[in-house]
């Protein structure tokens, strides 16, 4: 799937499969999420929004159930480590 890079709130990148119906969305976290189901309507609509970010709240987050396909790899260190280090 070829993604078109997004810099819309928390959207880094979106992409479509228009076999599948699926729609992938890359959050700035690091986490992709794909949404099943998705016409190519909708993908054109989302791909020229004038507020990509606002439009997948709206429109996708709020209508679609998302499954996770991946995130950011973990550095293996627990965050609240840093907070409580020893000096």
């Amino acid at each position: 799937m070829e993604k078109v890079t997004v810099h819309s709130g928390n959207l880094r990148a979106i992409g479509y499969d228009s076999r599948l119906r699926t729609l992938q969305v890359d959050l700035e976290n690091g986490v992709t999420l794909e949404y099943s189901g998705v016409g190519e309507e909708l993908w054109r609509r989302f791909r020229h929004a004038s507020s990509a970010w606002s439009f997948y709240r709206d429109q996708i987050e709020e209508e679609y159930t998302s499954r996770r396909v991946s995130s950011k790899p973990s550095s293996g260190q627990n965050p609240l480590d840093q907070l409580f280090r020893k000096s």
